[in-house]
Formats: C-alpha cells, sequence, structure tokens
C-alpha cells in the first residue's frame, strides 16, 4: 500500500513515499556529483597549469557521475510534478562548482516542506 494522499487545493497527487526515495537519491548523487566537479577542476588545474596528468582519468568517471545526477534529478522532478525548465536548470547547477550543493539543500528543504504540507 503505498502513502498517495489527495491532492491539496492546486497541487497534483503525487506518491509520497516515492517522492522521499526519488529525494534520498536525489541528494545522495548531487553530493557525489559535486565532489566530482571540483576533483575535475583539480584535474583540469593540473594538466593545464602543471602538465601533471595525475587524474587524467578522471573526466570519463565523473561524465558517468554526472548522468546518474541527471537521472536522479529528472526521477525526483517527475515524482513532485516539476516543470521541464525546473529540471533543466537544477541539472545544470551540476556543472558549476559549488552551485550543486547549494541547489541540493535549496531543492531538499523545498521538497520537504511540500511533502509535509500534504
Amino acid at each position: 500500500m503505498t502513502d498517495q494522499k489527495p491532492a491539496a487545493a492546486g497541487k497534483p497527487m503525487i506518491d509520497v513515499n516515492q517522492a522521499r526515495s526519488a529525494l534520498k537519491f536525489f541528494k545522495i548523487a548531487a553530493f557525489i556529483v559535486g565532489i566530482g566537479l571540483l576533483v575535475l577542476v583539480l584535474e583540469m588545474v593540473l594538466h593545464y597549469g602543471f602538465h601533471n596528468d595525475a587524474l587524467a582519468w578522471w573526466p570519463q568517471p565523473h561524465g558517468l557521475l554526472f548522468l546518474v545526477y541527471v537521472a536522479a534529478t529528472a526521477n525526483l522532478g517527475f515524482k513532485m510534478r516539476w516543470g521541464l525548465g525546473k529540471m533543466v536548470l537544477v541539472i545544470l547547477a551540476g556543472c558549476v562548482p559549488f552551485l550543486s550543493f547549494w541547489v541540493e539543500r535549496k531543492m531538499s528543504r523545498e521538497v520537504e516542506a511540500d511533502l509535509a504540507g500534504r
């Protein structure tokens, strides 16, 4: 049995348990991608600034992790009935160092408040 609650005035019905699970996956993915992006920046500084290829292997795993972040964002966005524009902005935040941490906190608070109000 799922924890579906009737839609409040003007809010579409969502499955609260699925949304909470999607939020947890999003939070983990956003944190990992945020750290991974910082490692990618370090790799670029080492490579282009110091001609050091110690982290030359990192861009490909980071790309895969970013795809997981995109999937986590889309999953949460569809569960919460976000518009496409909002999902794209959250995904793009994962491309800017440190911004992914801020957006993850902001979206987590927003989703938790929305779920508490249902």
